[in-house]
């Protein structure tokens, strides 16, 4: 089974001037607006980095109700935030962290079995292991 998913990203103008607006296939971002200040200077609007964390949040809360399923609990209440750290290195600009905080309430499961089992989803969630290294490909078309 192969699943494809879209998302598109709109530009115009200049890096610092510029405007961007980001849309999904199921519209729940249709048109969102991003730019610099919004990514470097706390501006509203979204950005990459903090699309990445709900992509990594929501895929590993989801994959571990998989896991806890598998061993016989079910979540009463799980949240997950994801902390993406942007940093200049040499050559530009590289996402060197991205930090999950989990907390949640699984009756029957003790710390050390929740931690045993959130560890286990946060290495097998798709957008844990898409993060870790994915073939990236590429075409392009002038206009």
């Amino acid at each position: 089974m192969q699943i494809n998913r879209t998302a598109s990203a709109h530009w115009t103008g200049g890096l610092k001037d510029g405007k961007g607006l980001i849309s999904t296939q199921s519209g729940a971002l249709k048109d969102y607006p991003y730019g610099f200040a919004s990514r470097f200077e706390g501006v509203a609007g979204t950005n990459p980095e903090e699309l990445i964390g709900a992509a990594h949040a929501g895929c590993f809360t989801m994959a571990l109700s998989l896991i806890l399923g598998e061993a016989g609990f079910t979540a009463e209440h799980m949240e997950t935030s994801a902390k993406v750290t942007l940093e200049s290195v040499e050559g530009g600009f590289a996402i060197t962290a991205i930090h999950l905080s989990l907390s949640g309430r699984i009756p029957g499961a003790d710390e050390a079995t929740f931690t045993e089992l959130a560890n286990k989803a946060k290495a097998g969630c798709p957008v844990s292991k898409a993060l870790a290294a994915v073939p990236i490909t590429l075409d392009v078309k002038i206009v």
